[in-house]
């Protein structure tokens, strides 16, 4: 009776649910890649292109500022639907990555990073939704904890490559030439994809009310007007305050490695690399915490344990205390990315989905990810450490605790139909 239940609660995957999840792992694998990409060359970066600390927090303030613009992709996905949009953005990530190792300045760097976070950050957003959509309401915390953790996986590697591409002829630029890479892969497994269920049944019901498929999605502020609103903001105030930490924990642990601690390149890439292997089961068991104990205990941990990263990474001393730190300051910032993204998805119905899921992340709460770095900047500039400046931030997960558990509703274990008229 109880194994009945249990297979029951958490139903098997079919095939095709089998492929789409090593679909969006493939493809989640490169917002990894790219994550750490930039925080692995900026020393490397500044030097090249005599950067001070101040510019380099607006340079990665403007590169962010493409997870803003990338709304203007995600919002597409409820009107062109889910695989349409996910292959456009899978293209052009790869294009503009590819074409940022010729960047001849400082300038045209940061135009083709924000272009190209733009497409990463959709294709990220549009493989999350379709997640929440086809997979089983048991399961649908753990697959997208999962899919996450193969970004962890992304930076594993991007830790391990930095280091010998920086020996190469072409430096800090041949670590883009490899984002040729996921396009050969992509464009080869998509033709298999289909569009989701739940998108397929909107447009048919769109039809069957005379509508054009997708006519409604056009309405900019189309969200704002509704009884959605509320939970939009307020799901919006826990992205902006979870980012801000997050953004930044693991984007100037280099800097602060070399700067404040005097390691050199090697040394920090053993740590980064040690620190993202020993956090990748971790972040893959995230999504599993999130459906055993439900969304606001695993936001107690989750937060908890992010906070004490962030805080361990900018002020201990010696290789393995700071390797530790920043082993939890790594988990943190990517396990709270199932908890949010479960909750941007569950929240609100099919035809808002990718609307409200923009609204929230990309225009509200991503304007702390933007802003925090070209902060942290200035300040590090003006006290001349950033131990100090980044350890301040580890007030923001705990933040966020209090704001899931009293603006939030609870989701485990239902049904996108039933999740959309909780209170």
């Amino acid at each position: 009776m109880g194994r009945a239940a249990r297979s029951e609660s958490k139903p098997k995957l079919t095939p095709y649910e089998r492929r789409l999840f090593v679909f969006l792992s493939v493809a989640t694998f490169f917002e990894g890649y790219d994550f750490l990409a930039l925080a692995q060359i900026l020393p490397n970066l500044r030097r090249d292109m005599n950067l001070s600390e101040a510019w380099a927090g607006w340079l990665l303030a403007a590169v962010n500022l493409g997870t803003v613009a990338a709304y203007l992709l995600i919002r597409r996905a409820d009107r062109w639907g889910r695989k349409r949009t996910l292959t456009i953005t899978i293209a052009g990530y790869t294009i503009f990555t590819f074409l940022t190792g010729f960047s001849p300045n400082v300038w045209v760097f940061a135009l083709l990073q924000l272009l190209a976070r733009i497409f990463l950050i959709a294709e990220w957003a549009v493989s999350m939704v379709i997640a929440a959509e086809e997979f089983p309401a048991a399961r649908r915390a753990s697959m997208i904890g999962v899919i996450q953790g193969c970004s962890t996986l992304g930076s594993i590697v991007c830790a391990g490559l930095v280091p010998l591409l920086l020996q190469t002829e072409y430096g800090w630029r041949s670590v883009y030439f490899v984002g040729i890479v996921p396009l050969a892969i992509l464009a080869y497994a998509r033709r298999g994809l289909k569009e989701t269920r739940r998108f397929s049944e909107q447009v048919e019901r769109s039809d069957s009310q005379g509508v054009a498929p997708g006519a409604r999605a056009e309405d900019f502020f189309r969200v704002w007007k509704g009884p959605y609103r509320g939970r939009m903001l307020r799901l919006a105030l826990v992205w902006f305050c979870s980012y801000i930490a997050s953004a930044n924990a693991v984007s100037f642990w280099k800097e602060f490695a070399v700067h404040d601690r005097g390691f050199s390149d090697v040394e920090v890439s053993k740590a980064i690399t040690i620190a993202a292997v020993a956090s990748m089961p971790f972040v893959f068991l995230a999504g599993a915490l999130i459906d055993k104990l439900g969304r606001k205990v695993g936001a107690g941990i989750i937060f908890s344990i992010a906070s004490l990263g962030t805080f361990g990474s900018y002020t201990l001393h010696g290789a393995v205390p700071l390797t530790i730190g920043l082993t939890l300051g790594i988990f943190g910032a990517a396990a709270f990315l199932p908890l949010l993204n479960s909750y941007a998805s569950e929240l609100f119905p099919t035809e808002l989905r990718g609307n409200a899921f923009a609204w929230s992340n990309n225009l509200l709460g991503r304007i702390g990810y933007v802003v925090s770095p070209i902060a942290i900047g200035l300040a590090v500039e003006e006290i001349g450490a950033f131990g100090p400046v980044l350890a301040a931030t580890a007030i923001f997960p705990l933040l966020s605790i209090v704001l899931v558990a009293t603006l939030l509703p609870e989701t485990k274990g239902k049904e996108l139909e039933e999740t959309i008229r909780l209170r």
